[in-house]
């Protein structure tokens, strides 16, 4: 593949930066990515990535960019013991989604399998990946010190980096800088310094606060391998439960608009009560917690309109939470970064002619499609801040009607549950087929869960 450029330079090394490493180490003579954090060499936890501790998911379309990334990837992951789900035995997932609750008999066909690897798991596996390109380096342990632009300030040539051993400020050139360091990232007020003032932004506050425990299951304990109950206009709480690697478990309930989820897992189990049914609660509480539990805070939804500014200097892109965060309880952050690494490797195939404004529109069509989805489900909670613009009255009246037709109708849940994996676009709920389904209530009488007991 033909290079456009001598030097990239990715700044971050989590999910969203190892993924924009890859696709530039296609593009460029050389990539390199620079980390605050000293990288582990395995599946370990590391400071700068604190959500890590908690529950995340890989939906089905982010499992397949991996893969197209880094063939085989599916394979090493589940060789490496990440649970997956192919959809074809529903029983073994509980999904309740805002009080409606999905059909645990039957089974899709069709849909790929859902993988459901740790956090520190699948980010290692990344890394090692990345660490095998030819043509990039990995800088970790080095704070990043600024920018570098042009004298008139319209291009960015590199960036300003100072390790942590005290060894002296280096200044790294580069034809493309990208910014991959999370919701904190500082390109707002590096532009605002240069006279491009800062991207208008889009924020809805959740004030979702979450508690979670890692434990350990005795396998055959639990048919289910995974269990998601979403909040409802009449309570802001919900939980999860997803099977890791090592016969592991990740447990985690949380509140929204406020509420306080309690710490410790006898208290998260209360908490949880008449979410989920009794025997998963039951198995949860006679699990062996692994390390101490921990809480973490989100207090709202970010997207920094870049697609939006009317200048913009060359040399300079954004990626991943440092452009768009959601509410991490509809698990779409690493997907949607996985995309627009995908979109810019597509934009990268035209050359870097006008490539900010060709890459902001093209990532701004998979953080939309995701920003309409977690702020339509959070607007649908009276309890959270927001204004309700009456397209959003519309399709979230919708949204409901389709809900509840998924209850019993294996095709209406079928399709609603590939465009929540990305593998659809959303206008396929509103197709004929769909539509006429959703109106009339769905198609067949519900099926009522049966009350599991442990397999065991």
């Amino acid at each position: 593949m033909a290079k456009v450029g001598e030097h990239a330079i990715v700044l971050g090394a989590s999910m969203g930066g190892l993924v924009a490493a890859r696709v530039l180490a296609d593009h460029f003579e050389s990539v390199t990515v620079v980390e605050r954090d000293l990288l582990p060499h395995d599946a370990a936890h590391r400071r700068g990535v604190p959500q890590g501790r908690h529950v995340h998911a890989l939906l089905g379309r982010g499992c397949q960019v991996l893969g197209e990334l880094f063939p085989g990837f599916t394979e090493e992951l589940t060789a490496a013991g990440a649970p997956s789900f192919d959809y074809t035995d529903l029983s073994e997932v509980y999904f309740n989604v805002a009080g409606h609750e999905f059909p645990q008999t039957g089974g899709f066909s069709g849909l790929p399998p859902v993988i459901t690897p740790s956090r520190p798991l699948l980010e290692n596996l990344v890394r090692r990946r990345v660490r095998t390109i030819p043509n990039v380096t990995l800088f970790d342990g080095y704070d990043v010190i600024g920018l570098m632009a042009s004298p008139g300030g319209d291009r960015v040539t590199g960036a300003r980096v100072r390790p942590h051993n005290g060894d002296g400020e280096q200044a790294l050139s580069a034809d493309l800088v990208v910014d991959a360091t999370g919701r904190g990232a500082r390109t707002p007020g590096f532009l605002d310094s240069l006279g491009y003032g800062r991207p208008p932004e889009d924020r809805v506050r959740v004030r979702l606060s979450y508690s979670s425990q890692l434990l350990r299951i005795p396998p055959g304990t639990l048919r289910e391998v995974t269990t998601i109950v979403s909040p409802t206009a009449q309570r802001s709480t919900g939980m999860v439960l997803l099977g890791y690697e090592n016969d592991t478990w990740m447990f985690t309930v949380f509140g929204m608009a406020g509420c306080e989820p309690p710490s410790g897992l006898a208290e998260m189990v209360a908490f949880a009560e008449g979410l989920a049914p009794p025997h998963i609660l039951a198995a949860v509480a006679a699990g062996e917690p692994v390390v101490d539990g921990c809480r973490f805070h989100y207090p709202e939804s970010r997207w920094r309109r870049y697609d939006k500014m009317r200048r913009f200097p060359d040399g300079l892109l954004v990626l991943g939470d440092a452009m768009c965060s959601f509410n991490p309880i509809y698990g779409q952050g690493m997907t949607v970064a996985a995309l627009q690494a995908q979109a810019l490797a597509q934009c990268l195939e035209r050359g870097r002619d006008d490539l900010a404004p060709r890459y902001f529109r093209a990532a701004a069509k998979p953080i939309g499609v995701a920003w309409r989805f977690a702020v339509g489900g959070d607007l649908s909670l009276p309890q959270v801040e927001g204004r309700r613009p009456l397209s959003v009255r519309v399709s979230n009246s919708y949204v409901e009607r389709l809900q509840t037709a998924a209850e019993i109708d294996s095709v209406v849940s079928e399709q609603l549950t590939r465009v929540i994996a990305f593998l659809d676009p959303p206008s396929r709920l509103l197709s004929p087929r769909i539509a006429l389904r959703v109106l009339r209530g769905g198609r067949r009488a519900p099926s009522r869960p049966v009350e599991r007991v442990p397999t065991g």
